[in-house]
């Protein structure tokens, strides 16, 4: 099965310690460039069901209520991602310190009992997305048809989330070993079968009965159980240099509670994250008035949705960074370790700088393919533009909070999104947005101080190298 994988990922299942600095550069890239090919499918996934909701149109229904019913409903389905955290991050580091250290029977021993938690993880995720969908939309302040079409697509989404846990952990095993290439390749097929089955369930094409919003929760529904079950099946064949056995996937042990021990942080961190989020998409939604309201959270949404094209790079190299630290650490190589944060955090750098450039010059055009209401536009273009200038802190933010976490210090980027979203984006957004009534610019405004000062909060604690000395 699958004859022609162990030829696709076995030059990215190990790499060397680093001669020098451009050897460390190269390393960086072979990483980061099969992640950011993953991210960037990822990306088209999102931008492509935001497409879809925007063509969608309801009799009857105010400017943006598709797009804007859409993207809250996404908002929701990213805290299965950040539960999925608590054991994918402790996976991530664990791993690639045993494989650094050439323990590669215990990265293997590592990677079973993770894979084990993902099906308890996935039974609580899609149970907490399915009875929860009509609170969240109940917090967002949406009502009537916003408010059935995202519990409807929550409750079908929460269908997929039960499989998916399976690949998102086995990918971070996957990282940690240095293998970015199956996960770019297992994922890169969920969401191309994501985009075939809602395209084919919106549009029908003259082979089905077209089923509107529904169409787009069902095909992420039905491409996130493929991928659970295909990253099993990549696992237990032996496809890569991590195989998935019987014998070592189960309960218990101290393997499990040290993916805990590492791992918990970095799950509250997702679940505080997840809940400022969700008090900030709160104060978007309660933006404007009656008339400009959804049309205020659809140019957020279409706004997060194309900033992607950063963060979704910065993601990347974050992988990069967080598996060449930790691989570093267990070789027992911490200047290494050092270096490769910083190189990452210079290449990916790159990227937000030709981000900003973009957006800056061509958010008229962005704004203009992503929704045909004219509402939404207005509001969105010169948001969207002031957005631009702070896209490097965003990219530097997520590298060196990977990069640390890839140490194993789960506990300092706790404390630093703790104090920069609810001390200051919630407090900020709400200040400039609402109380001073500059809209969606005012509430951007509260993000971007708040990601610049994180940004520069992990740029010190890196600096500062006590994450080295770390015992996992």
């Amino acid at each position: 099965m699958f004859p022609l994988w162990p030829e696709l990922v076995n030059s990215m299942s190990s790499l060397p310690v680093a001669a020098d600095s451009r050897d460390l550069r190269r390393d960086v890239l072979r990483l980061a460039l099969p992640a950011l090919g993953e991210q960037f499918l990822n990306l088209c996934v999102g931008l492509f069901d935001t497409f879809l909701a925007g063509r969608v149109q309801l009799a009857g229904a105010e400017a943006g209520l598709t797009t804007s019913a859409v993207g809250i409903a996404a908002y929701t389905s990213w805290l299965s991602t950040l539960m999925y955290s608590l054991v994918g991050i402790g996976t991530t580091a664990l791993v690639a310190r045993h494989w650094g250290a050439g323990e590669f029977e215990q990265a293997n021993r590592i990677t079973n009992r993770a894979i084990a938690l993902a099906a308890p993880f996935g039974l609580l995720v899609g149970g907490v997305l399915f009875f929860l969908a009509p609170v969240y939309a109940d917090l967002q302040n949406v009502t009537g048809d916003s408010r059935d079409i995202i519990v409807r697509y929550l409750r079908i989404e929460a269908f997929g989330e039960m499989c998916f846990g399976f690949c998102l952990i086995g990918a971070a095993a996957l990282r940690g070993a240095g293998d970015m290439r199956s996960p770019m390749l297992i994922l890169g097929l969920v969401n191309v079968v994501n985009i075939l089955v809602a395209s084919l369930l919106v549009f029908g094409f003259g082979v089905t009965r077209p089923l509107s919003i529904e169409g787009i929760a069902t095909g992420s529904a039905v491409a996130r159980s493929f991928g659970g079950v295909l990253m099993l099946v990549v696992l237990a064949q032996g496809l890569t240099r991590l195989k998935l056995t019987l014998r070592e996937a189960h309960f218990g042990g101290e393997d499990m509670l040290r993916i805990f021990r590492v791992g918990a942080p970095a799950g509250i961190d997702g679940l505080i994250m997840w809940a400022g989020h969700t008090v900030f998409l709160g104060i978007i939604s309660r933006l404007g008035d009656a008339t400009t309201g959804k049309a205020n959270l659809a140019a957020h949404i279409i706004g997060i949705q194309v900033e992607g094209l950063t963060y979704l790079p910065a993601v990347a190299w974050g992988y990069a960074a967080a598996t060449l630290i930790g691989q570093s650490l267990g070789a027992g190589d911490p200047q290494r370790a050092r270096r490769a944060g910083h190189v990452a955090a210079i290449q990916c750098g790159i990227v937000g700088t030709a981000a900003a450039l973009t957006y800056l010059v061509g958010a008229g055009w962005i704004y203009g393919l992503m929704t045909s209401e004219q509402l939404v536009r207005d509001i969105g273009i010169p948001a969207f533009r002031f957005l631009s200038w702070y896209q490097v802190p965003l990219v530097l933010l997520i590298v060196y909070v990977s990069a640390l976490r890839g140490a194993g210090d789960t506990r300092t980027p706790l404390a630093i999104n703790l104090f920069g979203v609810f001390c200051l984006r919630i407090s900020l957004a709400y200040l400039f947005g609402i109380q001073c009534g500059f809209g969606l610019l005012g509430a951007w405004m509260g993000m971007s101080l708040d990601v610049g000062i994180r940004a520069i909060l992990a740029i010190l604690v890196f600096r500062q190298g006590k994450w080295a000395e770390l015992k996992i």
